[in-house]
């Protein structure tokens, strides 16, 4: 075997024509694939951080209380026993906390919007410093009661600033609507479409506003050490709050049946249904962000084209080369067969050549995507505000996963050397005596 690598890595330096072209080829797919790969990575980890922080958990334990079969409210109500709960039966949580949350209107001199209200306890959540960049005002104003975080599009469109007074209106528990007087103590720069229906104020106005007392909240947001155990975790606890509801551990009717969407697409769903009282909804990351995933799969889908149609062209051009190598070697092949070369010595020497030559281009395109993918981090290139909805920051942003890079450069080394087994196959059964009398 080691002399059938010397002969192979001999023909790849004396075809150095052709396996410069080929091998920048090879390189050039594999640099594209690591390239949109990281960009698809780099929109998943800033909607995760993004997403995470500002409106849901890794896995998520809201719901709805119902006074009559047609009013819901986002409301949990005696969480404290099922919080704790969670807290057992997670053990590879790293965060968990519960947010009081609504929807309704934000109300201005000039205009309104419907939005989703979440109430936070700012001191509890560290992550709003690290994702949240004010443009005007101050994020620690939310400690006071009745306060307000918006985002730049929302005081454009309700025409405020810091300091100005808004109302807040939505239907109560009960079917009648309340409003609160808030005054905006921070407007914070956009992060896509997450701060178009978003709005921040502290808990306790929210629970004013809902007529509930400290008992009650919206939803418990739990944050895994490893994020990928979303689904796993939701599962088990599905599981084990219908076994704690049987047991009338806590005060629930039941589960909703899972349902790939955020909590405030889910009103119409459960107001139809004809139940009264409490039901959880658990979710996840994904499921509250259901709207804004397809994102990522639509690069995924450009990266599957475009590779998959580059990769095309390249096996048609690395089998077309070793027809080539093939038919300028013919004699070579003769001779090396007249000396004692086997059939399968033939065919793995051409084998060889191809997985050398693929593997050495596939790990240069791979470091390529790399370093490209570096400078365009370093660079910090701006982007327009149509693809900062989709994108959610204002800057290009690549990660490079180092276990996408390695299955990159697997893959297209056994396509590449699968494809090439075909040419080696057909080289090997050139007879000796004709293969040395050839004129190439």
């Amino acid at each position: 075997m080691g002399r059938l690598f010397l002969i192979a890595a001999r023909n790849l330096r004396s075809n150095r024509r052709r396996t410069l072209m080929l091998g920048g080829a090879i390189a050039t797919v594999t640099m594209l694939l690591v390239i949109l790969s990281s960009a698809a990575n780099g929109i998943q980890e800033t909607m995760l951080r993004a997403a995470t922080t500002l409106s849901t958990g890794h896995v998520n334990v809201g719901g709805f209380f119902k006074i009559t079969s047609g009013q819901a409210s986002p409301v949990v109500t005696h969480f404290a026993p099922l919080k704790q709960l969670v807290i057992d039966e997670v053990p590879e949580a790293a965060v968990v906390v519960d947010r009081v949350r609504g929807w309704g209107k934000v109300v201005s001199h000039k205009n309104s919007l419907q939005v989703g209200l979440s109430g936070v306890d700012i001191d509890q959540e560290d992550g709003f410093h690290k994702v949240l960049e004010l443009v005007e005002g101050d994020l620690d104003g939310l400690r006071e009661p009745n306060t307000l975080l918006l985002f730049e599009s929302q005081a454009e469109r309700l025409d405020v600033k810091v300091g100005d007074a808004l109302t807040l209106s939505a239907p109560t528990v009960r079917g009648s609507f309340n409003a609160v007087g808030v005054t905006v103590v921070g407007i914070a720069k956009n992060i896509g479409f997450i701060s178009g229906f978003s709005v921040f104020t502290p808990k306790e106005t929210i629970r004013e506003m809902y007529l509930m007392d400290d008992s009650a909240t919206g939803a418990i947001q739990i944050y895994l050490k490893d994020y990928e155990d979303a689904e796993e975790v939701a599962e088990r606890l599905r599981q084990r709050l219908s076994v704690a509801i049987d047991e009338e551990r806590i005060a629930a009717k039941g589960i909703l049946e899972p349902l790939s969407k955020p909590f405030w697409m889910k009103f119409q769903t459960v107001t139809r249904e004809d139940w009264t009282g409490q039901k959880l909804d658990i979710t996840t990351w994904k499921d509250e962000m259901k709207f804004l995933t397809w994102t990522i799969q639509a690069f995924d889908s450009l990266t599957f084209a475009v590779v998959g149609t580059l990769m095309v062209i390249i096996l048609i051009g690395v089998m077309n080369s070793m027809w080539m190598a093939i038919r300028e070697r013919t004699q070579e092949i003769g001779t090396l067969r007249a000396i004692g070369m086997g059939r399968g010595g033939v065919m793995m020497m051409f084998v060889v050549e191809a997985s050398l030559l693929s593997f050495g281009a596939t790990i240069a395109g791979a470091l390529g995507g790399a370093l490209v993918a570096t400078i365009v981090n370093a660079l910090e290139i701006g982007i327009s505000k149509g693809f900062q909805l989709f994108l959610m920051r204002d800057t290009l942003y690549l990660s490079v996963n180092p276990t996408i890079v390695l299955t990159a450069i697997a893959i297209i080394t056994v396509v590449v050397t699968i494809f090439s087994i075909y040419p080696a196959l057909k080289a090997a059964r050139l007879r000796p005596v004709t293969a040395m009398q050839h004129i190439g």
